[in-house]
């Protein structure tokens, strides 16, 4: 009897080329505006200047960073992780009132899917001009073609990769680098893992980084509630779908066609949706020809398509108790971050005793003890500062002039202090180090120290 013939059985189902028709809308042009805006911010903000410097700078080498005319420093870390955690509730909030529109209109991934396919249609032409284009032999057409485009790709994105290590190398400085080809080894490396992820994302797996790399799709539904903006599909107007059918949806697929991620929004909302609306567009477009009613495929929520709400009843529901715990918590959260920065004093203070000597008599005997001041002056304008002493009778700073520190500049200063004889108690005194502009007395701190008073 003969064996059974082993049969293979493939988990994952191959991959599909995907080749998103053009389409033309309110919506398509949407995308665009936000595609411009937040790329003329993102190459052009590296080249801003400010106070005879680079306008935002995360300076990693000097540990500084510069952000128009703040300049924060590793301890004001804390600054920066709040504006990360603002960004994120933004997005929360953004998401609970009109789903995945960061998603559709201004995530890299998006933006820059979007800047590689308009290249590619410039040198393959359009969706059906690419199919026949990847099933033609190879030929000199074909072979400048798919060329031209991967050139223009790569150069785009090293453009994108420099750009985006200038916001962590001075500009100016990667600039001349660049004409000498002379990037050291980090800027090197650095340039071209983004520039060759920019590549890689937007130019190969595409729609594969929102189906199964990104996050943001896994947990969505934490945020989406009934009353959430979504691209929808009006099933009972548009079913039974056809050409001679009832329904108004005549099974053109243009809809699919236009995905960027290749679904089938009539089969309902998809974690692989991005809420880019190019189905919408269509959709209208479509409608327009066969004199129907646009709105087929459009904007809308769970509770309004099955309950019937119009777009004034939608409108209604936005400021929901939800959202509104959303918005409070976030204006009373930047606006936390905000007032501690107005009121953040641009003056820092470290207090080191010098552990090696816990404390001395010297002449006429007076008790000393020694220090380091660490002076961090985190403005862009130099002071003069004078350092004074508090908590013991007659505690003094000893033979030490005013100390002048430059912009956005740190200096350690050794600081004696001493007191006369049997003056404190024996062991440890708390006491507090003063450190006052001379040019400006409300650009002071205070740091406390202990003074210790040998037996």
């Amino acid at each position: 009897m003969n064996a059974p013939t082993p049969q293979v059985i493939k988990m994952y189902a191959k991959r599909e080329d995907i080749f998103p028709r053009e389409v033309k809308g309110h919506y398509t042009r949407l995308r665009w505006i936000c595609l411009i805006l937040t790329q003329l911010v993102f190459y052009g903000a590296p080249w801003l200047q400010w106070n005879g410097r680079q306008a935002i700078l995360f300076d990693l080498v000097q540990r500084k960073f510069y952000i128009f005319g703040l300049v924060l420093w590793p301890q004001d870390f804390i600054y920066l992780a709040a504006m990360l955690i603002a960004c994120a509730w933004g997005l929360f909030l953004v998401t609970a009132v009109a789903g995945r529109v960061w998603c559709g209109y201004s995530c890299p991934q998006t933006v820059y899917t979007e800047m590689f396919l308009w290249i590619e249609r410039k040198f393959e032409g359009s969706r059906s001009a690419q199919m026949r284009l990847k099933k033609a032999p190879l030929s000199f057409d074909k072979i400048w073609r798919k060329g031209g485009k991967h050139a223009a790709w790569l150069l785009l994105a090293l453009w994108t990769g420099f750009t985006f290590v200038s916001y962590f190398s001075p500009l100016h400085d990667l600039a001349r680098e660049a004409k000498t080809f002379n990037f050291g080894p980090w800027e090197t490396f650095w340039v071209l893992f983004y520039s060759f992820a920019t590549y890689g994302n937007a130019g190969w797996m595409r729609e594969q980084v929102c189906k199964y790399m990104c996050p943001y799709a896994r947990f969505q539904s934490a945020m989406f509630d009934r009353d959430s903006l979504i691209i929808t599909y009006d099933e009972k107007r548009g079913e039974p779908r056809g050409p001679k059918a009832e329904g108004s949806c005549i099974d053109c697929s243009l809809c699919v066609q236009v995905c960027p991620v290749g679904i089938d929004i009539r089969n309902g909302l998809q974690y692989e949706c991005i809420g880019c609306a190019a189905c919408i567009d269509a959709c209208d477009i479509v409608m327009d020809k066969i004199e129907q009613p646009r709105g087929l495929i459009r904007y809308s929520t769970d509770r309004a398509m099955k309950q019937g709400l119009g777009a004034k009843e939608i409108r209604q529901r936005v400021m929901r108790p939800r959202v509104l715990l959303y918005t409070a918590g976030l204006l009373l959260f930047i606006s936390a971050v905000f007032t501690t920065l107005a009121l953040r004093t641009p003056l820092k203070l470290d207090v080191i005793r010098d552990r090696g000597s816990m404390g001395r008599e010297v002449e006429n005997g007076m008790i000393e003890n020694v220090y380091r001041l660490q002076i961090m002056n985190t403005t862009e304008q130099g002071h003069t500062y004078r350092v004074r002493a508090s908590g013991i009778d007659t505690l003094q700073v000893v033979e030490l002039e005013d100390v002048a520190v430059g912009p956005t500049e740190t200096r350690a200063v050794p600081v004696r202090l001493r007191v006369a004889h049997g003056k404190g108690e024996t062991g440890s005194n708390k006491i507090a180090i003063e450190l006052t502009a001379v040019d400006d007395p409300s650009l002071s701190v205070k740091e406390k120290a202990v003074f210790i008073v040998p037996r």
